[in-house]
């Protein structure tokens, strides 16, 4: 007969059960961030109901250390698989070989997950005790409170430290969904308190043992409903107007494989190829665009870099669809103390073509770089070179950039990762005095191909969607691979190209003008209330009922 197992062998079983639970949970909530490996309509519930696992698991932990444990194990499993596609841009295109690629992929999924498990210590340093029969049912409120804002404390600090790394805010899930007419009045932040707060009062719900402890329970959950149902009378609200008439756009989407992209023999062929596809007719003159867009760094070398005859050729196609073409572009400009270098965008206007050597009458510089993709944080230098990867060190643009104006509307160019920054792109809709209007459509240039065809894409168009429900404002993306659409003021996407396939989009785009609450007043109104949270739930465990 087998020997009976020793008490040892269930409590280790049970010991392993939580670590693996955060690690499934963190990986459920990895899918919850744009459509494709979940349905568009579950993505909020299944979020909240991942992070309900590791709200659960928080409350239930010992102490903070252990708390903070189970944290990182969620944090590492969430950003390890749902910025997978990191490792392709290293190994790929940076010439890393594929295990230090891994290798730096899931070190900077351990250096995310911190941010996780700050949030559950300090969520279990202050619901200590709520597990005492005397005290559980007058806490829960609270403590669902306080889970709520450690977890948004957190992630607004992810995204601010170190220039900050938003991808993969609980916010971004409920783009869709009951919560999001909530963007307008609080952020994605705000928004990432609800989704907080509606996982606690499941977890909370789950552990209900005897009636005060589930009309406690209850309780939360009905605070969590009544939210909804609030974010859908809010979704009758319209936060802005219409501004001026609609404005015909072109998004250019060239499928440009990265490979080719930089390679010196392929560049004038590439150009030529892209300005026939920019300058294909249209259906109709009442469909000639006023404005054509294309991607970043569409143009991949230097302004003052490009052939006369290329410029010519630009310019003439901006002639002949009567139409101003925004290009992405790396800049560089001579100024009395030294060359600046900049990731950005010009533009060529039919009337003043000629104006300048390179035909430019306008530009943009990126102002929000990506840390080694296009800056070397101090010390970094010999990563970087190791990666082999051009363009990677470029000055900063300065914080306010007048729009560009075509047809009576005002563009805000942002390049890129730059519209994962809510609080940014906010402030270029706000007016900066009477000769500063604020921008009335929102434009993005982005170039995903370091990161392959796969959830990159699918999440920035989510991040994107954010954007709009935040402003109020349209949104237009032309990207080299995808995901290139457009999305009204209120978030839903109106029209987009299939990812990897070079085509045109021509959309009839409505400015809008008029200020929501979150472009006047910023994340401030969240940061207050998360603090607000957390200084009452550190009340009532220094002053226990």
């Amino acid at each position: 007969m087998p020997p009976e197992p020793t008490p040892a062998a269930p409590a280790a079983r049970r010991a392993w059960r939580g670590p693996l639970a955060a690690l499934l949970a963190g990986g459920l909530q990895a899918l919850c961030f744009a459509p494709g490996p979940l349905p568009a309509w579950s993505l909020p519930f299944v979020q909240i109901a991942a992070l309900a696992v590791l709200a659960a698991l928080t409350f239930q932990a010992p102490g903070p250390r252990q708390a903070a444990g189970l944290g990182w194990l969620f944090g590492l499993a969430q950003f390890g698989i749902g910025v997978y596609w990191l490792t392709i841009s290293m190994h790929e295109f940076g010439g890393l070989p594929l295990p230090l690629a891994i290798a730096a992929l899931l070190l900077f999924a351990a250096a995310m997950a911190v941010y996780a498990a700050g949030a559950c210590a300090l969520t279990a340093w202050l619901c200590a005790g709520h597990g005492r029969p005397e005290r559980r049912a007058p806490r829960q409120i609270l403590n669902a409170v306080a889970w709520a804002s450690a977890w948004t404390l957190a992630e607004w600090l992810r995204g601010t430290l170190f220039t900050g790394f938003t991808w993969l805010n609980v916010g971004y899930a409920h783009a869709e969904g009951m919560f999001a007419p909530w963007a307008p009045l609080a952020g994605v932040y705000g928004l990432a308190w609800l989704a907080a707060f509606s996982a606690a009062a499941v977890a909370l719900m789950a552990r209900a043992k005897d009636t005060a402890y589930d009309r406690s329970a209850a309780a939360v959950v009905g605070l969590a409903l009544l939210a909804g149902l609030l974010g859908i009378a809010w979704g009758h609200i319209e936060w802005s107007r219409p501004l001026g008439e609609p404005l015909m756009v072109r998004l250019v989407q060239p499928a440009t494989p990265q490979s080719d992209k930089f390679q010196p023999e392929l560049f004038l062929p590439t150009q030529a190829r892209i300005q026939r596809l920019a300058s294909l007719a249209p259906k109709s003159e009442a469909d000639r665009p006023a404005v054509v867009i294309l991607p970043e760094t569409v143009l991949p070398i230097f302004q003052d870099q490009v052939p006369e005859s290329v410029w010519r050729q630009w310019r003439e196609a901006a002639e002949s669809m009567r139409a101003t073409f925004v290009l992405g572009a790396p800049l560089h400009v001579d100024t009395p103390v030294g060359d600046r270098y900049t990731n950005g965008a010009i533009a060529l206007r039919p009337r003043d073509a000629a104006s300048s050597p390179a035909g430019h009458a306008w530009h943009y510089d990126k102002r929000h770089l990506v840390p080694f993709g296009e800056f070397i944080p101090p010390g970094f230098h010999w990563f970087v070179r190791a990666l082999r990867i051009p363009l990677g060190d470029f000055d900063r643009g300065p914080a306010r950039q007048p729009p560009l104006a075509v047809g009576g509307q005002f563009l805000a160019v942002d390049i890129c990762y730059e519209d994962t920054f809510g609080e940014e792109i906010a402030a270029t809709v706000a007016p900066d005095g009477p000769d500063a209007p604020g921008a009335s459509i929102l434009a993005n240039l982005s170039n995903l191909a370091w990161f392959g065809d796969g959830w990159a894409l699918r999440q920035h168009l989510w991040i994107a969607r954010m954007r709009a429900l935040e402003t109020a404002r349209p949104v237009v993306r032309a990207t080299n691979t995808g995901a290139t659409a457009v999305i009204d003021a209120r978030g839903q996407v109106l029209g987009a190209l299939e990812p990897g396939r070079p085509g045109v989009l021509d959309a009839e785009v409505q400015g809008t003008q008029g200020l929501t609450p979150y472009v006047r007043w910023g994340n401030a109104p969240i940061l207050l209330w998360t603090l607000l949270g957390l200084l009452l739930a550190a009340r009532a465990r220094r002053y226990p009922a």
